[in-house]
């Protein structure tokens, strides 16, 4: 990844509907070169689609919350598909540490949380649970910073 690659993300995070000929324009470069670079970043797994930036308590999830898991030793693919079966599950990671896996999940209540974390206890192998509601969220999740910084590297 280099300059004009973050250049190219960058201005994709911040318009996501330009196509390619205006991003093209913009950068000062082919249509082609964007072309090329757009496809390289998809096959290499950097850009991964489109999505569109949902706000999920606008869609009336307004309650996030963190678990950690432990889990029966060598359950963690097997437990991680019964958790992606479930919708308020966003996404889940496998740390170190006194936990096996990081879970965030999202809730429309305190009562509506409560019957996640019910169907999230009563998955195979999972052995215990510590949940945390989040309070609040000062620093979203973001990779601006980090495309500002190798856009800046040339």
């Amino acid at each position: 990844m280099d300059s004009l690659d973050a250049r190219l993300l960058l201005l994709l995070a911040d318009e996501p509907r330009l196509g390619v000929l205006e991003c093209s324009r913009r950068l000062g470069v082919a249509r082609g070169t964007v072309q090329a670079r757009m496809d390289r970043m998809q096959r290499s797994g950097i850009l991964r689609g489109f999505p569109p930036d949902l706000d999920l308590a606008e869609m009336g999830y307004g309650l996030t919350a963190f678990a950690v898991l432990e889990i029966a030793q060598g359950r963690r693919d097997a437990v991680a598909a019964k958790l992606a079966a479930i919708g308020e599950v966003c996404e889940v990671h496998a740390t170190t540490g006194q936990g096996d896996l990081f879970v965030r999940i999202v809730a429309r209540s305190n009562a509506d949380l409560q019957r996640v974390v019910d169907e999230v206890v009563a998955v195979p192998h999972v052995l215990r649970t510590s949940t945390s509601i989040a309070l609040s969220t000062p620093v979203p999740p973001r990779f601006r910073p980090l495309l500002e910084r190798i856009a800046e590297e040339e």
